[in-house]
C-alpha cells in the first residue's frame, strides 16, 4: 500500500503504553506509536519534519523522538518548570515553549536559549508562529495575546528587554487557543477564550476585525460584533461527541475536520455533510489531535535526520561544556537558508525597494497599514546602515593597526 499524504497524529492523557499515535487519515488504521509518557495539551510539535516533540504532562521536560524511530526517545529537554505549550517555527530555526508566565525561545541549530520573555501576568496557554516564521503569538490566562517580532526578540543586547509588537487585550477571560493564518506578517490571528467569544485580529496592526459570541445573548458593544447561531435544523453543528471538544484540525483540501474530545475519542467529519465518518478510540481524554502532511522519512525506519539535534541549554545564553565559548548568542538562519546569505548592503537595497513597493495598496492593504510598514522598513534600513558602518570602521582599524 502506498504511503499516505496526510496522517492524523493524536495523544491522550490516559495511555500507559504510548505517548502519541499516527493514524491513516482515510482508513483510521494505526501506523506508528511513540512510546514514553503522556503529552500535555497544545504541546505536540514536528521540527523540520525530522523530529517529534511533546511536553510531558505535568512535568518540566520535553520528549524528543526522531520521527521514524518511534520506540526510542532521542533526548529530553529539561525546562525550569511545567511546560504548558510548545511550538516550532515552520522554517525549523526556533523552538518556543511556555513555562508558567514566561516564553522560552531556543535556537535549534545550536540549542542555545536565546530569550526568556516575561510579559504575561499569568500562565501562558498557547503559542503559534506565523507561516513565514517572522512572528509568533503568545496567549495566556491573563486574557492577553502578545504579538512578537522574532527579529526584535533575538538580539544580543541583554540590557534591553524585547517588547511585543502588539498587545491584543479585548478578551475578558483566559485565552484557551489561537491560530495564525497565512501570509506571514499580513496574516489574520484567531483567538478563543473562556469568555465565550472567538476573535479575529489583523496581525500587522493589532486591530480587532471580528468578534463571534457563542451561546449567549448578543451585547452590541462593538459594531463588528456578531452572534453565532445554527439554523432550526442545526446544520452548522457537528454532533457526536459526548463531552468537551479540546482540539480541532482540518485537512489540506478542506474536506475533513478532525476533533478531539474529553470523551476519549477523536472523530473525523465530512465537512460538507457534517457527518462523522470515523471514530478513533483513545484510553483517556484527548489532549492533541492534528492532521499533518507526511514527512519524507516518517515511514523509512533506516533513515536518519540530516542534522542531529543538539543538546538544549537550560540557561539564558549561558555556555555549557568545556569547549563552549563565552559571549552572546550567534543567530544562524535555517539550514536551507545557510548556503546563500545576503550582505548588509544587499539587505538594505532590498528593504529600500520594498519601501517603495508598499505604495501599492494591493501589497499591504490600506493607507494606514502602508504607512506603518514604511516606518518599520525605514527603521530597519537605518539599523542595517549603522551595522555596516561599524563593520567598516572595525575592519579599517584592523587593517591600519601597526604590527
Amino acid at each position: 500500500m502506498a504511503a499516505p499524504l496526510e496522517v492524523v497524529i493524536s495523544s491522550d492523557s490516559g495511555s500507559q503504553l504510548w505517548n502519541c499515535t499516527v493514524f491513516d487519515l482515510h482508513s483510521g488504521s494505526s501506523l506508528l506509536s511513540y512510546r514514553g509518557g503522556n503529552s500535555a495539551a497544545r504541546s505536540l510539535a514536528v521540527l523540520r519534519g525530522e523530529f517529534l516533540l511533546s511536553a510531558q504532562l505535568g512535568k518540566n521536560f520535553i520528549n524528543v523522538w526522531e520521527i521514524q524511530r518511534k520506540d526510542q526517545l532521542q533526548q529530553k529537554i529539561v525546562c525550569p518548570g511545567v511546560v504548558t505549550c510548545l511550538t516550532a517555527s515552520p522554517d525549523g530555526a526556533f523552538l518556543a515553549a511556555g513555562v508558567a508566565e514566561a516564553v522560552y525561545l531556543w535556537e535549534v541549530c545550536t540549542g542555545k536559549l536565546l530569550a526568556v520573555l516575561s510579559r504575561h501576568y499569568q500562565d501562558v496557554t498557547c503559542l503559534k508562529f506565523t507561516d513565514d516564521s517572522s512572528h509568533f503569538v503568545s496567549a495566556g490566562k491573563d486574557n492577553l495575546a502578545l504579538v512578537w517580532n522574532v527579529c526584535s526578540v533575538v538580539q544580543m543586547d541583554l540590557s534591553h528587554s524585547p517588547e511585543p509588537r502588539h498587545v491584543l487585550s479585548r478578551h475578558s477571560l483566559p485565552i484557551t487557543d489561537l491560530h495564525c493564518g497565512h501570509m506571514g506578517a499580513q496574516a489574520r490571528v484567531a483567538t478563543s477564550s473562556l469568555d465565550q467569544t472567538a476573535k479575529v485580529w489583523e496581525l500587522s496592526s493589532g486591530e480587532l476585525l471580528l468578534s463571534v459570541l457563542f451561546d449567549v445573548e448578543i451585547i452590541q458593544s462593538l459594531n463588528r460584533e456578531k452572534s453565532f447561531q445554527s439554523d432550526s435544523e442545526g446544520n452548522q453543528v457537528f454532533k457526536g461527541h459526548r463531552s468537551l471538544v479540546t482540539c480541532l484540525s482540518v485537512s489540506m483540501d478542506g474536506t475533513l475536520l478532525l476533533s478531539g474530545s474529553q470523551d476519549e475519542t477523536a472523530r473525523l467529519w465530512d465537512v460538507q455533510s457534517r457527518q462523522s465518518v470515523r471514530c478513533l478510540a483513545h484510553k483517556g481524554p484527548v489532549t492533541n489531535a492534528v492532521i499533518m502532511a507526511v514527512s519524507a522519512n516518517m515511514f523509512l525506519p533506516d533513515s536518519r535526520p540530516a542534522v542531529p539535534l543538539p543538546r538544549f541549554s537550560r540557561h539564558l545564553q549561558a555556555p555549557e561544556g568545556p569547549d563552549a565559548e563565552g559571549g552572546g548568542a550567534w543567530v544562524r538562519p535555517a539550514l536551507h537558508a545557510q548556503e546563500e546569505e545576503e550582505s548588509y548592503l544587499q539587505k538594505a537595497d532590498r528593504l529600500y525597494s520594498l519601501m517603495h513597493a508598499v505604495s501599492d495598496k494591493a501589497l499591504c492593504g490600506d493607507g494606514e497599514n502602508s504607512a506603518l510598514r514604511v516606518a518599520e522598513l525605514e527603521e530597519e534600513v537605518q539599523t542595517l546602515k549603522k551595522v555596516n558602518k561599524d563593520l567598516f570602521e572595525f575592519s579599517s582599524q584592523l587593517l591600519t593597526k601597526p604590527t
